[in-house]
C-alpha cells in the first residue's frame, strides 16, 4: 500500500509539471498604464482607443471613454508582451462606438514614441501650434443694406480687411479626420462660425448671416442677424467677446468646441479695417504619457 501512495503522489506530481510547462508556453501579457490629460467626454458615438505601433503596424490597446471631468474610464490595459516590448510608439485616437474597422481611424490625437519603457504623448501627430497666430475683424457683409451703417459690430470674419479680405492664419493645414471651426462666445454659450480647412475660401456654413451676399467674403466667419439659437439675442454684438478657434474631430457629434482650442482672443470695440489679435491657448491641447 506505501509503495502505490508513492507511486500514485508521483504520477500527480508528473501532471502538475506537466500543466505548469504548457502554461509557460501560453502567451503573456504586460500592463501598459496612461496618464493622459486634457481629453473629454465623446458622448455616445465615440470612443478613445490606444494603439502600439509594433514593427510599423499598430496594434490596439483597447479603448476607453472619458466622463465630464476628464477621468479615463481605464488606465491600464493588459497587452500582448512581446508586442508590448518590441513596441515602438504609443498613439491615441478616435473611433465609432460600433466599429467595424480594425485599423485606426484618421482621427489620430496623440502620438509619442517609447524611450525605454515611457513615452510622452503629445498633439503633434495633428499640428505644430507653438507658432500659431491671426486676427479677426468686426464686419457685415451679408447685412440687408450691404453698406456701412453701423451694424458692422454684429459679425466677425478671420483674415485681414480688403476688397475682399485675406487671410493671415498661421495654423498647420490638418490632416485628414480634422477641421477647424470658429466660434464666438455668446450670452449662453459658444456659438458657430462654421469649419473650415482653408483659409482662403468660405467656411462651411453660414446659418446665420443676413440676406445679402449671403455666402459672404472668401474668409471664414460669419454674421450674427437670423436663426438665433434659444437664450440669445440676435443681432449679437461681437464687442468684447471672446472668439475662438478650435480643431475638430471628423465626424464630429458635439455642438460645443472640442478640448483643442490653440487661439483665443478678444473682440475690442472698433470694427473694420481694425482688427484684433488671437492669442496661444497652447494649454488647451491634450498631453500625457503611457508607460509599459
Amino acid at each position: 500500500m506505501i509503495k502505490k501512495l508513492v507511486l500514485g503522489v508521483m504520477a500527480l506530481g508528473l501532471i502538475a509539471t506537466s500543466c505548469s510547462s504548457d502554461d509557460d508556453n501560453g502567451p503573456t501579457t504586460q500592463n501598459l498604464t496612461l496618464n493622459l490629460n486634457g481629453l473629454e467626454d465623446l458622448g455616445s458615438d465615440f470612443v478613445y482607443e490606444g494603439w502600439v505601433i509594433v514593427g510599423g503596424a499598430p496594434v490596439s490597446t483597447g479603448t476607453f471613454t472619458v466622463n465630464g471631468s476628464g477621468a479615463l474610464s481605464a488606465t491600464t490595459f493588459a497587452v500582448d508582451a512581446t508586442q508590448l516590448s518590441t513596441a515602438t510608439a504609443f498613439v491615441l485616437s478616435i473611433e465609432p462606438t460600433i466599429d467595424p474597422d480594425p485599423a485606426p481611424a484618421a482621427t489620430k490625437l496623440l502620438q509619442g514614441a517609447f524611450s525605454g519603457n515611457s513615452a510622452t504623448v503629445s498633439s503633434g501627430i495633428v499640428g505644430d501650434f507653438s507658432t500659431a497666430s491671426g486676427n479677426f475683424f468686426l464686419r457685415t457683409p451679408t447685412d440687408e443694406t450691404g453698406t456701412n451703417n453701423m451694424n458692422d459690430i454684429y459679425g466677425v470674419w478671420f483674415g485681414t480687411p480688403g476688397m475682399p479680405p485675406t487671410p493671415n492664419f498661421v495654423l498647420p493645414t490638418l490632416p485628414a479626420g480634422w477641421a477647424y471651426e470658429g466660434w464666438v462666445i455668446g450670452d449662453t454659450g459658444p456659438i458657430t462660425t462654421g469649419t473650415f480647412t482653408a483659409f482662403n475660401m468660405v467656411d462651411s456654413g453660414n446659418p446665420f448671416s443676413g440676406t445679402q451676399n449671403n455666402a459672404g467674403p472668401p474668409v471664414p466667419g460669419e454674421d450674427f442677424f437670423l436663426n438665433a439659437p434659444a437664450g440669445e439675442t440676435f443681432p449679437l454684438d461681437i464687442r468684447n467677446r471672446t472668439v475662438v478657434i478650435s480643431v475638430e474631430p471628423v465626424p464630429d457629434n458635439s455642438p460645443a468646441p472640442f478640448a483643442m482650442k490653440p487661439l483665443v482672443g478678444t473682440a475690442g470695440t472698433e470694427t473694420a479695417p481694425s482688427t484684433h489679435p488671437f492669442g496661444l491657448n497652447l494649454a488647451s491641447l491634450p498631453t500625457g504619457s503611457v508607460t509599459r
